[in-house]
């Protein structure tokens, strides 16, 4: 007797963004111009960071630390769909599907909770300060940064472990440019219902919740400097702006693709794009431009490597 979870498919073929030759032409032209000119300011961010002494506080840490998600995060799916742009057939091993889903969740995963790790400690910051020092101290940050990849990590094991339970005996054509939850357990030989929720809970409602919960907070947050005179309000005011635009960028897709029923919206494949191509190169280089202390630090890293 064949064993419930046993896999005949060995690869999937990937239909692509779409099936425009020129569409997916200047799609690859844009993203590869998008890519060569975002994806070093992700890194310079990092070297800026990590090289410069007075960006030692725990929001430049965390900054840090998000633009080194996002730019590995942006290695999962933009190489592989450039390459594919320029193929005829579009094929991806099971392993290697498998492999790029549990790396998107668990860097999307890791990422969401370093989002929830920031908001915490802006609000230290801000309605705490005379706790921030002993709150935030370096070996929480770093205790914080262990427990985040940890819960990137489950998340994605999850998602991971329940994929390979499924039976993938017969249609392979996956119609999306990358493997994601949604489709691959849409081609499961057998009835994917109760997994189906379990997708749902192990990702779209924790999402939402982690969205509610951020919003919330910055929301508490600034109503706090509004009703306080202390100074460096407006720049309080304006870090908080930011962490709010990253957490509409980040979570607002999520929510639209994990949130509802594994059924195809024509919206989909667009929404996907953004998500993991476009916005994860976007988020540091978003918080750098409003960080004036992190733009003058790069500023004077860049003219001392073009003096010597």
């Amino acid at each position: 007797m064949e064993a419930e979870n046993s896999t005949v498919v060995k690869e999937f073929i990937l239909l692509g963004l779409t099936q425009s030759r020129n569409i997916q032409l200047l799609v690859f032209v844009l993203v590869l111009i998008f890519y060569f000119i975002i994806l070093p300011g992700n890194f310079l961010i990092i070297l800026t960071i990590r090289t410069d002494p007075g960006l030692t506080a725990p929001l430049y840490f965390f900054l840090g630390n998000l633009a080194f998600l996002d730019a590995s995060y942006s290695f999962i799916v933009a190489p592989r769909m450039l390459v594919d742009f320029l193929s005829e057939k579009k094929v991806i091993s099971y392993r290697g599907c498998i492999t790029q889903l549990f790396f998107l969740h668990f860097l999307g995963g890791g990422e969401g909770l370093l989002l929830v790790v920031m908001a915490f400690d802006r609000y230290i910051a801000i309605c705490r300060p005379l706790h921030y020092s002993t709150v935030m101290n370096p070996r929480a940050c770093y205790a914080l940064l262990l427990v985040l990849w940890l819960g990137g990590f489950v998340h994605s094991i999850i998602q991971v472990a329940l994929i390979l339970r499924l039976p993938f005996c017969g249609p392979n054509r996956l119609d999306n440019f990358f493997c994601d939850v949604p489709q691959v357990i849409k081609l499961a030989c057998t009835d994917t219902f109760v997994v189906e929720l379990l997708m749902v809970f192990n990702s779209g409602l924790l999402t939402l919740l982690c969205f509610l919960g951020l919003l919330s907070s910055y929301a508490v947050i600034l109503c706090h400097v509004h009703g306080s005179a202390c100074e460096g309000k407006s720049k309080a005011v304006s870090t908080c702006t930011t962490h709010v635009m990253i957490i509409l960028l980040m979570f607002g897709p999520a929510i639209f693709i994990y949130t509802r029923p594994f059924r195809a919206l024509s919206a989909d494949k667009v929404v996907s794009f953004f998500h993991t191509v476009i916005f994860p190169l976007l988020n540091p280089v978003i918080y750098t431009l409003r960080n004036q202390e992190v733009k003058t630090s790069m500023r004077r890293l860049l003219s001392r490597h073009v003096v010597c």
